[in-house]
């Protein structure tokens, strides 16, 4: 898309954008990910794929693609597509309810409730949003699964590593893939790279696709494509490494071994990233000793350095779970926390608990106006989100 394009495209904006997903969930890819479409109209054939870029495929082909339409949202409307909240799968008219009042950038549909996912719900959603909405799932297979009472069941990271080859676990993520986006969802938090050969009912345990680092990134790299196969984003998780962790976050403070036992191991799958192809990167409320010092690292500068640094990705960055997660509701009230990981470097700050998202934009208006968070920080974000839904 040219400048021109954009700058068209930003004053019609909230006509656009306003209009997705009224009708139809025929998915246009852009960039390897799908924006929702709303005419009858027949749709015409994506363009051939532009060739692989040299460096990460998820950085911006220019760094200001994306401002026209940053520039024409205000503070309130900027800072809300950096939250992604947890609704109810159970009540599709609460959902709309919050997209229409708060414009959220982005919703997780988390638990077992499928209501939301059926009967063309997620499209009413999408109906009252000026900007299109990202809409989550956790769907990895095996234990962590949300349409499974819907679509049938898909076999654990460590089952498929086990029995299939990259191939067939490409194109199995696609035919889920495909199954989620006839639903209305965008996202996946998927594949997970930790790295263990733990028990498969650890907290890790067999959402890992293996203890061989190598054969993790193979395979989630397989599940990756085949969800952007199907114009779901992929997001790969837990940077910078829940494989060998003392615990389960959502139970309190979870510290890894040192930085270095980490890159020799639970941070192999994240070398390379543009392997991957157009991704997003979930961090986790992990403590490594000799870089967070402390803090779990999705609310840590240090680790979103090292993740920017050392890994060279450019990408979408989402925290863990802020408001579910003892790790860190032990430690900061949600605002608090939420403010904290985007000050740190997150992109997005997801929330399962859902609610307190006037509490949270408000805290977050309120900080960009006092220079806490600084405006081309918040800019910086935004671009990748809108990036991230193929808008720019």
């Amino acid at each position: 898309m040219n400048r021109r394009s954009l700058a068209a495209l930003g004053v019609a904006f909230s006509i656009v954008a306003g209009c997705l997903l009224v009708s139809g969930l025929q998915p246009r890819i852009v960039s390897g990910l799908a924006v929702p479409l709303t005419s009858d109209r027949p749709v015409p054939p994506p363009a051939a794929p532009r060739p692989a870029p040299s460096g990460p495929t998820s950085r911006l082909e220019r760094p200001d693609d994306c401002a026209p339409l940053v520039g024409g949202l205000d503070v309130r409307a900027q800072v809300a597509q950096l939250v992604v909240v947890g609704v109810s799968g159970d009540n599709p008219a609460d959902t709309v309810s919050l997209v229409r009042d708060h414009q959220v950038g982005g919703i997780f549909v988390g638990g077992n409730a499928t209501a939301l996912l059926k009967d063309r719900s997620l499209a009413a959603v999408q109906a009252v949003a000026r900007v299109p909405v990202a809409v989550s799932v956790d769907e990895e297979g095996g234990r962590v699964q949300r349409i499974d009472d819907l679509d049938g069941d898909l076999p654990s990271a460590r089952t498929m590593a086990a029995t299939k080859s990259p191939d067939e676990v490409r194109a199995l993520a696609a035919e889920r893939g495909r199954q989620l986006r006839a639903r209305g969802v965008t996202v996946d938090f998927a594949p997970d790279t930790d790295v263990t050969g733990a028990p498969d009912d650890d907290v890790i345990g067999d959402r890992s696709f293996s203890p061989d680092p190598a054969r993790v990134k193979t395979y989630a790299k397989a599940f990756a494509e085949g969800l952007r196969d199907a114009g779901v984003q992929p997001v790969l998780k837990h940077f910078p490494g829940h494989g060998h962790g003392s615990g389960d976050s959502h139970e309190g403070t979870v510290v890894t071994p040192p930085l270095d036992q980490l890159r020799a191991v639970d941070l192999v799958p994240y070398r390379g990233l543009a392997d991957y192809g157009p991704v997003a990167v979930m961090v986790g409320h992990l403590d490594v000793p000799d870089l967070t010092g402390g803090v779990p690292a999705s609310l840590s500068p240090a680790a979103y350095r090292l993740l920017r640094g050392e890994f060279a990705f450019t990408g979408p960055v989402v925290t863990d779970d802020l408001g579910a997660m003892k790790a860190v509701t032990a430690q900061y009230p949600l605002p608090e926390a939420v403010l904290k990981a985007l000050q740190a470097g997150a992109d997005e700050a997801l929330w399962s608990s859902g609610g307190r998202v006037d509490e949270v934009l408000d805290r977050l208006v309120k900080a960009v106006q006092d220079g806490e968070l600084p405006k081309t920080r918040v800019q910086e974000s935004v671009s990748r989100v809108l990036r991230g839904k193929g808008l720019c």
